[in-house]
């Protein structure tokens, strides 16, 4: 039973606006390509590494094909063309690329059937090889065991990975289950990925396969040595989105921040290549077993988190439809939202309990990601300690599922390691001598606390029926989201949006879509 009194047919309402307005969406993506999607699917057929100019072999693969002007056929039909007449792996054929011994658009074109034919088979090898990666950690939590909900999930941003790994292990130590290595400023806007172990980022660290593999090794090693399976985290989002979800299949990640609007809203990126590039990496994320983190919190940082409350609630219903669509559970579904009303709000307390507990009772099954107050942290780190303390008092009391540990000096420096180590401590007490008084607290019937949820549910029923009549694009172009306009044709990334040909052929998604389960 609802302990809010929420209305059944106003949230059945609400998912199903939600889900004609993925459905809608869909026809769009599943018409178009991207420049980043053709460059996951190369990366996936094993093209790695780079040129003598650091620019990766799977961006001058992808780049030699749109240049022709025949992108919209795919990566795969034209890799799987030069290994018919060649005889060369797709690794092979990319450094042959590289070197200019090979136009692979002006080789003899051959059978649609023998190009798929050799491709099928090295797209099995790592779709094999992204499921066992999947079992291991499996066979981890069930060997070695993990920690309780909500798991505790702390961040590391030195910008050196060495130095990562030795904060990370710290941290594990004090009892933290996920560690999210936060990427370099700006990463979100390289449109290619760099490579190999770095050291030298700016506020976070460089998101790389090489340093994803380091990290993955280090929290396998304190894993063990702790007892409990250390889950690692980073940034599936950007202009590279599908290639990140790629990257940290085969190195096995375990959450990825993945959200449909985030980049269109805070990093102005093209709207077009956001939806169909979160589409891919969301096939991805869900077939290799990856908790997707979605990015609602950040609208309360740009808008009133009263008033706005229910643009949340909107986008997480979005987001939940927009991941079935590419085949996550609901188990997988992180969505995200956060404690962040002005701290001297009358009741805001209540009012902030009224949001997580109906984001609960909304998404029994997602392991809800709840972010900690930031907004309104003032550098005086005693006030911010309680604060952090009653969003904790908040996260035990609704059952949220990953607790991203708000920081005492939030607002003055990026967390040392004794900070993190209050974080966890504070969290800990507050979970072990509240852990079941979400089972015993019932609420007053009509009271401020009903009434504030079922207020925020109704506005974004209706604010998801508004955009399921217009649209989703105009309803970004006109700012409803986190009072962020952005033009349909504006922002990074549109000239990697292409329509695809009739003949265009992508076997990952066949493969993995329902694959894992």
């Amino acid at each position: 039973m609802s302990k809010l009194n929420l209305d059944k047919n106003v949230i059945e309402s609400a998912r199903n606006a939600a889900k004609n307005i993925a459905e809608d969406m869909q026809e769009f993506i599943d018409m178009h390509t991207t420049v980043s999607v053709e460059r996951t699917i190369a990366r996936l057929l094993g093209i790695d590494g780079v040129d003598e100019i650091e620019k990766p072999l799977s961006n001058v693969v992808v780049d030699n094909i749109k240049d022709a002007g025949v992108l919209s056929l795919g990566v795969a039909y034209w890799i799987g063309n030069a290994i018919v007449n060649t005889g060369l792996s797709p690794q092979e054929i990319a450094v042959k690329v590289s070197e200019g011994e090979i136009e692979l658009t002006k080789l003899p074109i051959v059978s649609d059937e023998d190009i798929k034919e050799a491709i099928y088979d090295i797209a099995k090898i790592t779709t094999d090889n992204i499921r066992s990666k999947r079992k291991v950690r499996e066979d981890f939590i069930k060997n070695v065991g993990e920690g309780s909900k909500p798991y505790l999930y702390v961040i590391v941003a030195t910008g050196n990975i060495y130095e990562d790994i030795v904060q990370a292990k710290a941290a594990a130590r004090q009892g933290a289950d996920v560690i999210a290595v936060i990427r370099t400023t700006a990463q979100s806007l390289l449109d290619y990925v760099p490579y190999g172990a770095t050291t030298e980022g700016f506020g976070g660290t460089y998101a790389t396969q090489e340093n994803f593999k380091l990290m993955r090794e280090a929290l396998d090693e304190v894993g063990e040595e702790v007892g409990r399976y250390i889950r690692l985290c980073n940034y599936c989002s950007g202009l590279c989105m599908p290639e990140i979800a790629a990257m940290g299949a085969l190195e096995r990640l375990d959450v990825m921040l993945n959200d449909a609007l985030y980049g269109i809203l805070f990093r102005d990126i093209n709207m077009q290549r956001t939806l169909v590039d979160q589409y891919f990496s969301r096939i991805i994320n869900g077939f290799a077993g990856v908790i997707i983190n979605t990015g609602e919190d950040n609208y309360l940082t740009t808008a009133d988190a009263v008033e706005e409350a229910h643009t949340v609630l909107a986008s997480q219903f979005m987001n939940e439809q927009f991941a079935l669509k590419a085949g996550i559970p609901e188990e997988q579904m992180g969505l995200g939202h956060a404690f962040e009303m002005n701290p001297n709000i009358e009741n805001g307390f209540l009012l902030e309990l009224a949001q997580a507990q109906m984001a609960r009772e909304i998404f029994p099954k997602a392991p809800l990601k709840y972010m900690p107050p930031t907004k309104f942290m003032t550098g005086n780190i005693f006030k911010g300690h309680v604060q952090d303390a009653l969003f904790n008092l908040i996260s035990i009391w609704t059952n949220q599922g990953i607790q991203l540990l708000g920081m005492m000096t939030e607002a003055i420096h990026t967390p040392h390691l004794h900070d993190r180590k209050l974080a966890i401590e504070n969290a800990q007490y507050i979970f072990n001598n509240a852990r079941s008084i979400g089972d015993e607290i019932e609420f007053k019937k009509d009271g401020l606390i009903q009434s504030r949820a079922q207020h925020v549910l109704k506005k974004a029923e209706e604010l998801l029926k508004e955009i399921e009549s217009e649209g989703l694009f105009p309803t970004i172009e006109k700012g409803k989201f986190a009072s962020v306009k952005r033009p349909r044709d504006g922002g990074k990334g549109l000239n990697g949006v292409v329509e695809k040909d009739i003949k265009y052929y992508n076997p990952f998604i066949k493969l993995m879509v329902g694959g894992a389960r």
